[in-house]
């Protein structure tokens, strides 16, 4: 079994609303040194089988066609290594 992660962000060239409300937010809270914020969306995938080149293809698929919308988002798969516990 293998976790993927596909990191989806906005492109730089696209306005972030959320971005700026939370960027906006931060020194009312107290949190000061803040330039930027950029909003995005994490998915992680739990593979049934090992994270091979064939299973990255698919998940990069998976991302193409459903969990970004390529026209205003970019994505990054990477695999995250687990902590297994055995008893």
């Amino acid at each position: 079994m293998a976790r993927v992660v596909v990191d989806v962000m906005l492109k730089p060239e696209i306005l972030d609303p959320q971005g700026q409300a939370v960027q906006r937010a931060l020194p009312r809270l107290g949190f000061e040194g803040v330039r930027e914020v950029r909003q995005g969306k994490r998915f992680e995938l739990e593979l049934d089988g090992p994270a091979d080149e064939a299973a990255l293809d698919k998940v990069r698929e998976m991302a193409e066609t459903f969990l970004a919308n390529t026209v205003i988002e970019y994505y990054t798969v990477r695999v995250e290594e687990t902590d297994e516990v055995t008893a």
